[in-house]
This record gives C-alpha cells, structure tokens and sequence, in this order.
C-alpha cells in the first residue's frame, strides 16, 4: 500500500468538529433515555415503527465518521513508517478492544443471576466500566513505566476476574455471552471489516464503492423473508456487521472524494453525488424493508449516509472554506477523547448506583426539567474532558 501524497499531515478541523458534536448529542440522549413523558421524537423509534429521528442518526454519525478517519490514519503510519505486521497488529488490537468493551457494558447492563454472584451487580459494572481507563490511557512519556505497568496488567486481570464472577440468569454458567455486542463492539466489528478491505484493495476510491454496494446487497438479503441464506449462521453474522460497515464504508468513500485530491474544488460535485445516490437508495428500499434502526434496515443506513454527508459537507465549507472554527471549541475536548467521554457517564452511573447516592431529584427525571438537565449533563461532561485532556488522562486504542 502506497502512501497517499493528497493526505499528507492533513488535519481536518470539520471532521474533528463533527466528532465533538456527535458526541455532544449522544452524551444528551443516553441521559435523556431514562427521562420520563418527553416527545418521541427526542428518543429511538420502535423497531416497526418505519421512521427514525435524530437520535437514530447517532450511532451512524459515529460509524461514518470512522470510516472518513481511516485513510488519514492509514496513511499517518505508513508515513511514520510502520511495517505491515505493525500495522495489522494495531488493527486488530483497536477492534478487538472495542469489542471487549462493548461485551463487557451489556453484560453489567443484564443477564446475570444477582443471587448467584459473588460481587454485587452494580460493582461489578462500576469495575467493568473503570478498568478499560488504566488499561487504555495514553501514558505520558515520563510516566513510570512500573506504575503504568501496575495499572494496565491490574486493569487486564480484574477484567478477567470479573468474567469468572459473572453467573448467568438463565443457565447458571461462569461466565459471559455476547448477548448482542454493544455499541462499541458493533463499531469494532464494522471496523474490522472495513479496514481489512480497506488495505487490501489499498484504499482505491472504486473498490471502496464496490464493498460499500456489497454491503447493502447483503443487508439487503439478509434482511428479506423467505430466503434461505439468511438462514445460515456464517451469513447472517458477517451480513449483520456488513450493515455497520456499510456506514464505514460510506464515511471512507466521502473521505477519499474530499481529500485524496491534490487541488481542492471549489463545488465538490461528486460528494453532492453520493449524497443524491445514498438518499434515493434508501428511498428505493423503504417499501421492501422500511427504516428502523433496531432492525438495522438499508434504507436507515442509506438515509443517515446522506445526512451525515449532507451535514459533513456543511461543516466543511464552513470551517475549511470560510474558517469559522472559533464556535467548534466547546465541541474539541470530547472530539480528542471519544472513548473516555463514552465510557464516563457509566462509570458515574454504577458509582452512584453501588452506594446508593441520588444527587438528582426526581424533579429532574420528566418532561422539560428532564431535558434541560440531559443538556446540562452533557455539557458538564464536555468541561470533565478538557480536564481529562489538561492532566492527560486519554484513551487511546
């Protein structure tokens, strides 16, 4: 794989924009998930419901921004000159972590048998969610190696001691099942697929096209009744990440056109496009399979590549054209720490659930009152972070 010249210690200011502010929005919706009579539109649509809001668009804004930060990123180590088993190990290492965590989160969320545990339930999630902080911070240089050693093996093993304490609710057994894998363990999947492919065609923008469509095919099929394919195990879970990947798959497509180019232009006339092609192919599949982010429907990936285009494509020219970026500072701290912010309000949550604290009143918990302090949750965590970022204390896969 060659080095890619048009990308060259590019740094995208509206890519890192877009990344705080999904961010932002999905730190305010998890909140607003337990808040009671707010209007459906502010929450995910049931799963037959054939529509979605802009809750739904979350969890695809953070796919499609992986896959535009995956030709940048490819090519910062190919520059920095990594061998191809460094590379592969990175890769598979970032996946598999993500996925870890992801088991890890919906485990401590149910399937356990409390009165067969050893360790309360609600500790037992406090330490799921903190361990993955000592073990993937970014240490500083000076950092003594024994204590960073300390933390990252003690993190490893209590992670480990956590899966043997764990006792299902149904069966009995030790220890954990991927019951579905998590938000993070979808995008850990999704990513693997996308950058495996990604390196072997050697990121040219047609063959990113080619999987991109191959995606859809098979969310497509899979998704269809009466079919047999669907039907076998090996089909139905690679179709099943094929759908996330598709969202990957989307973002890398809109990087390339965006980026690996020498001259910018002034209308980019192919990304405008795509997303005319992305929103007709969803409009296309909406009366065979309907939009439902549950069902993980083509028709919701397709209509959420064509906003999150749509809305890249705004930040874009406001903040690389007209350089107005001086609004985006709130939105960078989380931006340059995603999966700390992520797993931060869950550390709070089972904190306060282990010991029993209730700092807000119910007061807080319905209606408009509910809502402001989902915002004003979110924003606390935005000021959490540029803490985090000042004493660096960062998660680094």
């Amino acid at each position: 794989m060659k080095i890619k010249e048009s990308l060259y210690n590019q740094r995208i200011v509206s890519i890192d924009a877009l990344r705080g502010i999904t961010i932002f929005v999905m730190i305010f919706v998890n909140e607003l998930a337990s808040v009671k009579n707010v209007p459906q539109w502010m929450k995910h649509m049931p799963a037959d419901a054939d529509a979605m809001t802009f809750v739904d668009l979350v969890f695809p804004a953070f796919l499609f921004i992986v896959g535009m930060s995956i030709p940048f990123a490819f090519n910062a180590r190919l520059i920095k000159g990594d061998t191809i088993k460094t590379i592969w190990v990175h890769t598979l290492k970032r996946a598999l972590a993500l996925i870890i965590i992801g088991v890890f989160m919906v485990n401590a969320e149910y399937g356990y048998d409390a009165s067969k545990m050893i360790i309360i339930p609600a500790f037992w999630g406090l330490l799921a969610y903190m361990m993955p902080i000592p073990i993937w911070n970014k240490y500083a240089n000076d950092f003594p190696v024994w204590l960073k050693n300390v933390l990252q093996y003690g993190g490893i093993l209590t992670l480990i001691t956590l899966y043997f304490l764990y006792v299902q609710e149904d069966t009995g057994e030790i220890g954990m099942t991927p019951k579905w894998w998590g938000i993070l363990g979808l995008i850990g999947w999704a990513y693997l697929f996308t950058v495996i492919y990604y390196w072997l065609v050697s990121g040219k923008l047609w063959a990113m096209i080619a999987f991109l469509i191959v995606c859809v095919i098979a969310n497509s099929i899979n998704l269809t009744e009466g079919l047999e394919l669907p039907k076998l195990f090996w089909f139905n879970f690679i179709a099943g990440h094929l759908t996330h990947a598709s969202l990957v798959a989307a973002g890398v497509v809109i990087s390339l056109l965006f980026f690996d180019r020498k001259i910018p232009l002034k209308i980019n006339w192919p990304v405008i496009l795509f997303a005319i092609l992305f929103f007709a192919v969803g409009y296309f599949l909406r009366p065979f399979y309907g939009i439902s982010k549950i069902k993980g429907t083509p028709s919701w990936t397709m209509f959420s590549a064509a906003i999150c285009t749509t809305l890249f494509y705004f930040l874009y020219w406001l903040m690389e054209i007209k350089k107005q970026t001086k609004w985006s500072v709130f939105f960078m701290p989380a931006a340059a720490n995603p999966l700390l912010i992520y797993i931060l309000p869950g550390v709070i949550y089972y904190f306060n659930l282990a010991f029993n604290i209730k700092i807000i009143p119910d007061l807080f918990r319905e209606g408009i009152p509910g809502i402001i302090w989902s915002l004003v949750f979110s924003t606390i965590m935005l000021f959490v972070m540029r803490l985090c970022n000042k004493y660096k204390i960062q998660l680094h896969l």
